[in-house]
């Protein structure tokens, strides 16, 4: 065991041994008057006498309540109840053997009040003796400790988390912050104090209060709070220039687990304003067990998500195919440690590839396929439209072909709201690969569906990680037009939509997610810099690029023709297949399959004729 714990141990029960005779000493002074020369000599006799046995029952009731082998410097109310259940059973106990030990029948052999008087005074070195260190640290990092040298903090909620986070700074010597201040918006808590600290007002006050106590740094304490409140709050907290963290979510005070290493930086996530797309996992999951399941571009986080939490469903296999294999091997060496039970295999394969393609789906008969493998950047696939034609289309055509020839039960394809109306070559290669959806769906007896996504925040090509990097490097901030707007969506919550479509899946759906109102990428890119600790213009400066070829400044998340209908979920919606015609569609692929490999100059245009909404944009080919 620690010496230095041994040590402290050692050192409470020599303490304990000598609190106890001082203890018998004072208790039956007191019940003189303090004055000694009052005490008969036989209650001094029987006194001394039994401080040996007082002492021996005290150590053996301390112990049994654990007063040796707490941690004395975080001790709370629970410890506090401990002494003093412990000082009563002592003085009951010791009571009780000095009456037995030493009563005759014509004497007692100490006065009543005396064990009255002892237990008093026991619990007051008892306490003195747990609590003398932690009150000597309080007075250090109150008055001793230099406080301009302490971040200053202000703490946004005055519940039991917040109680819990107050606490731990006050008492932890690793944490050099000074709370300053508390908000609640409960009109009776104003005035009050926790743990010394008083609440200050309202969320309304937070400015005024930041600016007249220079709070350096916010902690959101509110676990259980809506998004559309943690936005509120937010967007006035940010206006301070302080540093932001809240802690994540209801589930740190479910376990008790409220700390300062649990708080979370606030992030844009915390700025969408609406409660998340949730839906019931296990339940969903469900239908993957058992099953063999391919995942197409399995690498990326789309792609690998879903298998991030297939804890308890086990498929009987799932194959991951990538091309990328350095994302293919981050995600092999996941999976393989988070769940060792699971028939995991990891293939580099390009869906451009047919006989590849066939080769896998023959070999592994899956059951699911979820085809993730796309080229997605706009201005990229701009400067190489041929590419994502080859890719995209042709890509997901084979991998279409090689599900209906395997048989496949369940295909669902990712796609993306730039599909609706397209100004970029992206976009249109996956409404043709729309099309092909629905076209085998009506000629396979693979059920084939597809989710259109919109920006999803976190992952690979997101606008977020690139204006952190922007923010890092001092700026500037780029940002193409001043009123682009874009539908946000989180990785959990596009997760939760590729599995929700598996599981709804009856053939030909587009499944689309209620993402609820657009944000500006203008407003996010402020918001960044705020949350940062830094002012917009100021320290950080904003520059507007111009839009990128190929970029609109809004997305749309349906077509006129193709109208709304419900799930069981109510922010899950499925898209009408638009009529096309099937047979002049499926020549025209094939004439597209034999064009694009001559890297021509004017495939936009074969495209267009393909996808009549595809809007052409002027752009130079690099």
């Amino acid at each position: 065991m620690d010496m230095k714990l041994w040590t402290r141990r050692i050192f409470l029960l020599c303490y304990d041994i000598v609190a106890v005779g001082l203890a018998c000493i004072i208790a039956l002074s007191a019940r003189f008057d303090f004055r000694w020369s009052l005490v008969p000599d036989n209650y001094a006799q029987v006194m001394f006498q039994s401080i040996i046995v007082s002492e021996i029952i005290t150590i053996f009731v301390f112990g049994l309540f654990h007063l040796y082998s707490s941690l004395w410097s975080y001790a709370s109310t629970t410890e506090l109840l401990y002494i003093i259940s412990a000082c009563i059973i002592d003085s009951v106990a010791n009571m009780g053997c000095i009456f037995a030990l030493y009563q005759t029948s014509d004497s007692v052999p100490l006065p009543r009040s005396y064990h009255l008087f002892y237990g008093m005074f026991l619990l007051a070195f008892t306490l003195l003796g747990r609590y003398f260190y932690r009150l000597i640290r309080i007075a250090k990092g109150h008055v001793l400790v230099d406080r301009t040298h302490r971040k200053r903090v202000l703490i946004v909620g005055a519940g039991a988390a917040g109680s819990a986070l107050i606490k731990e700074i006050v008492n932890s010597k690793e944490v050099s912050m000074r709370i300053v201040g508390i908000i609640d918006d409960n009109p009776s808590k104003k005035g009050t104090y926790i743990h010394g600290v008083r609440v200050l007002g309202n969320r309304d006050d937070i400015r005024e209060v930041c600016e007249e106590l220079a709070v350096q740094a916010i902690m959101i304490a509110l676990p259980s709070a809506s998004a559309r409140e943690i936005k509120s709050i937010v967007e006035i907290c940010k206006e301070t220039g302080c540093e932001l963290r809240r802690l994540p979510g209801m589930y740190q005070m479910v376990n008790g687990d409220v700390s300062v290493s649990k708080l979370k930086e606030v992030d844009v996530n915390d700025l969408l304003g609406r409660e998340p797309v949730s839906v019931d996992l296990n339940s969903i999951l469900g239908y993957v067990s058992g099953k063999v399941v391919l995942v197409t571009g399995g690498g990326g986080s789309i792609g690998s998500g879903p298998w991030r939490q297939i804890d308890g469903h086990k498929p009987e296999q799932l194959v991951i195919v990538d091309i990328y294999e350095n994302n293919a091997y981050d995600v092999q060496q996941e999976l393989k440690k988070k769940y060792p039970w699971l028939n995991l295999v990891v293939l580099i394969a390009s869906v451009r590839n047919t006989r590849r393609m066939d080769d896998i789906f023959e070999f592994y008969k899956p059951d699911i396929v979820y085809h993730a493998a796309a080229h997605k950047h706009v201005p990229l696939m701009e400067d190489s439209p041929n590419e994502a034609v080859k890719n995209n289309v042709l890509g997901t055509w084979k991998v279409v072909e090689a599900s209906h020839r395997a048989h496949v039960k369940k295909f669902v394809m990712i796609s993306t709201d730039k599909a609706v109306n397209p100004t970029n070559i992206m976009g249109a290669t996956k409404r043709l690969c729309e099309m092909i959806i629905q076209t085998y769906n009506n000629r396979s007896d693979t059920e084939f569906v597809a989710v259109r996504f919109g920006n999803v925040l976190g992952s690979n090509g997101s606008v977020i990680p690139l204006f952190k990097k922007q923010i890092a490097a001092g700026g500037p901030v780029t940002v193409t037009h001043p009123d682009i707007i874009r539908y946000f969506m989180t990785i959990p919550e596009a997760v939760s939509l590729v599995l929700q479509a598996g599981a709804f899946a009856k053939g030909g759906e587009i499944f689309v997610l209620d993402m609820g109102e657009p944000v500006r990428i203008l407003d996010l890119a402020n918001n960044l810099i705020l949350l940062s600790g830094h002012k917009p213009g100021e320290d950080i400066r904003i520059e507007f690029t111009g839009l990128r070829p190929g970029e609109k400044l809004y997305e749309e998340m349906l077509m006129d023709e193709e109208g709304l209908q419900d799930t069981e979920n109510h922010m899950i919606h499925i898209g009408k297949p638009i009529e096309i015609d099937e047979e002049q569609f499926l020549q025209d692929l094939e004439k597209l399959k034999d064009y694009v490999v001559n890297e021509p100059e004017d495939i936009r245009q074969w495209v267009q004729r393909m996808v009549p909404t595809y809007s052409i944009q002027k752009t130079e080919r690099l």
